[in-house]
């Protein structure tokens, strides 16, 4: 067998032997029910046939059950409301969503604020969140609907196309122009084209697979993965390099602001620390969101009379106009659409935190050392809380105060997505655009399935449509 590729690490974070493993001590008999598959076969069921898979589960064991994945803690998931609130509001030392995630150190880089526990993931959220607020996300709309546009112009008529990857596209150049801050020239053509390399190669869910991390070969994930990181990372450093010797004032992008950003001792951000906040924006925000569209876009073509809707508060708010920042608000109805798409196709199956000490959620007695996962597919869909759940109908959002343990895309509690607000806003950007200047249609009428992504659930053949 090869050699064991690792992605570079420094001391300032936790390091790659922090990952927990699967307890030995943890018997069946500890946990709640769960499938008798053998581990791998549970393994491979959540890849190939995830939303059947939880949904066989919770037919056979009701709202909590318990997972195994080779190499992994066991996973017990929960998805009654009040056991989420209890993950979700458990505290930070007794629940830790940075170790739950520690798989996804080698794409993130473990001074990910996805990774970090404690007052380090605290300060390092403080230092990042002022990017995503205020007039901040005002200032990126316009950037938002000039990609757009820009994209909508250049896809094809009458011609079937896969419409994930537009999507794709669209959510990349807007990160590279409003986090990244570059926008223009040979450095932003380079970065693109590796950071496109790098978010295909982290689709494939064989590299979260501890057992195969290593060196067989440059067309194997683990192999393409590592080394194709490593490209991105001096692409970076570069960067980091280049726009700290230059005049940043008046720069509104993410990457400008976390150089001038300073932690509560007065340090700025190490170039490791950057390198990894800034892929972690990347992978969450490029990824996830044009997922999201797809599922939204999905959703409204099925539904006609949701369109039609869409199109009259868009010509009321709008009209012949230019979109501009503050129609945003007004647009009530397709801020409904979007989060009842993002109900019935959440783009993350689950959200977990590492049980640090023995204690009860749910009703179940937890050892410590298991992975408590907020079911979030499995709660979108409850009939007691959303009737017919596998319906689309935008209007259970409007006008009702949503509870956070019933609806939660974005996860909950302290560890809730930052990018969140910018999600929605661009969203809501790209697809009032879309509905404005496209004719678009599915190429089948047949229902799209669910497939895994690495740790995402995106739409089948990447939706096929076609623009009249």
């Amino acid at each position: 067998m090869g050699e064991p590729l690792t992605v570079p690490t420094s001391d300032a974070g936790p390091q790659p032997h922090d990952v927990p493993h699967a307890p030995t001590a943890i018997a069946a008999s500890d946990l709640p029910p769960g499938s008798s598959l053998p581990a791998v076969l549970q393994a491979a069921s959540l890849g190939v046939r995830t939303i059947a898979f939880i949904e066989g589960c919770r037919r056979r064991f009701g709202d909590t059950f318990t997972v195994r994945i080779p190499g992994a803690p066991p996973i017990v998931s929960f998805s009654d409301p009040d056991a989420v609130q209890q993950i979700f509001t458990g505290g930070a030392e007794a629940l830790r969503a940075g170790e739950s995630n520690a798989q996804l150190g080698p794409l993130l880089g473990w001074h990910s604020l996805l990774l970090l526990d404690g007052e380090r993931h605290l300060e390092e959220r403080r230092l990042m969140m002022p990017p995503f607020q205020g007039e901040r996300m005002q200032a990126y709309a316009e950037v938002m609907r000039q990609v757009t546009d820009q994209a909508i112009d250049a896809w094809p008529r009458r011609r079937a196309f896969a419409f994930q990857s537009k999507m794709q596209a669209i959510t990349l150049d807007v990160i590279l122009r409003t986090v990244f801050g570059i926008d223009d020239g040979g450095a932003y053509q380079h970065l693109r084209e590796r950071l496109q390399t790098l978010v295909s190669v982290a689709a494939n869910p064989l590299w979260l697979m501890p057992w195969l991390r290593f060196d067989l070969g440059p067309l194997l994930p683990w192999t393409k993965l590592v080394r194709t990181r490593q490209e991105v990372e001096r692409i970076l450093f570069d960067e980091f390099g280049r726009r700290r010797a230059m005049d940043r004032s008046g720069r509104t992008d993410v990457l400008s602001t976390l150089l001038d950003a300073r932690y509560e001792d007065g340090r700025p951000m190490t170039d490791a620390e950057l390198r990894d906040e800034m892929i972690t924006l990347l992978l969450a925000g490029h990824e996830t969101t044009a997922t999201a569209l797809a599922w939204a876009t999905y959703h409204v073509l099925r539904a006609p009379h949701v369109l039609a809707r869409i199109r009259t508060e868009l010509a009321t708010v709008v009209g012949s106009g230019e979109l501009r920042a503050e129609h945003l608000p007004r647009l009530e109805y397709l801020d409904a659409v979007i989060k009842e798409a993002l109900r019935i196709n959440p783009v993350l199956d689950d959200v977990g935190r590492l049980v640090k000490q023995p204690m009860e959620i749910g009703g179940w007695r937890l050892p410590a050392g298991v992975i408590a996962a907020a079911q979030i597919y499995l709660v979108h869909h409850r009939a007691d809380l959303w009737p017919d759940p596998y319906r689309f109908d935008p209007e259970r959002f409007l006008g009702r105060r949503i509870n956070p343990y019933e609806f939660l895309p974005f996860g909950g509690g302290a560890r809730r997505c930052i990018g969140m607000g910018f999600a929605l806003y661009e969203m809501k950007v790209v697809l009032a655009r879309l509905f404005a200047r496209t004719q678009l249609r599915l190429v089948s009428s047949k229902e799209v399935r669910a497939v895994r992504r690495a740790i995402t659930l995106a739409p089948s053949r990447g939706l096929r449509v076609v623009i009249d």
